[in-house]
């Protein structure tokens, strides 16, 4: 078991405090991007980062702003290194950060009922929720997850950030970022982005 000393718990703290450059309103911490940080030396750290999917273009800025910030912290050598297994899963979004996503007009990744792989299977194309008025899956005829080919129905419905209505529909499998979707609310009509599941 590695254990973290008090000076690698502080620069992990001021590690993930740096904002996410595409989503400026979440720390990296609230990402979960930012692993770990190793001291190697006496002014020497190595930071683990772990970008949301490969070849994420935000990586290079993130590790930039992580070395300013490390050196202006008296920091002399501070090295960046991309980590990519264990992968990052949205599940690692913090609650916090799932708060804020909701509060700046994004709808939070939802989280996933079990860990492990992630089922996938072709089938028709959909674009609008099937979900009950409650917010609940409707999948089976009894409400019971099952009925969508693409595994959907395990999750619960996608939520409006602006006024809470699960009646939404999908408009493009892909927004301003490639790790969000954009989506539209059929009950107050606004159109707002989605952070998807991985």
């Amino acid at each position: 078991m590695v254990t973290t000393t008090p000076l690698e718990a502080e620069l992990l703290e001021l590690a993930g405090s740096v904002p996410d450059p595409e989503l400026p309103v979440l720390t990296l911490r609230e990402l979960g991007v930012v692993r770990a940080v190793h001291a190697r030396g006496a002014d020497a750290v190595e930071v683990e980062l772990t970008p949301t999917y490969t070849g994420c273009p935000a990586i290079e800025a993130m590790s930039l702003d992580i070395e300013r910030v490390l050196r202006e912290h008296g920091v002399r050598e501070v090295t960046v290194r991309t980590v990519l297994a264990p992968a990052w899963s949205t599940d690692d979004i913090t609650d916090e950060g799932r708060r804020k996503l909701r509060e700046f007009g994004i709808a939070p990744p939802r989280v996933r009922s079990a860990s492990g792989p992630v089922t996938v299977a072709l089938g028709p194309t959909r674009t609008r929720d099937d979900a009950r008025p409650d917010g609940t899956p409707s999948g089976a005829p009894d409400g019971t997850p099952g009925g969508a080919p693409d595994g959907t129905d395990a999750l619960e419905a996608i939520r409006c950030p602006h006024c809470g209505s699960a009646d939404t529909e999908l408009l493009s499998r892909f927004s301003s970022t490639a790790c969000k979707a954009l989506r539209r609310c059929l009950a107050c009509r606004e159109p707002f982005d989605h952070f998807k599941e991985l």
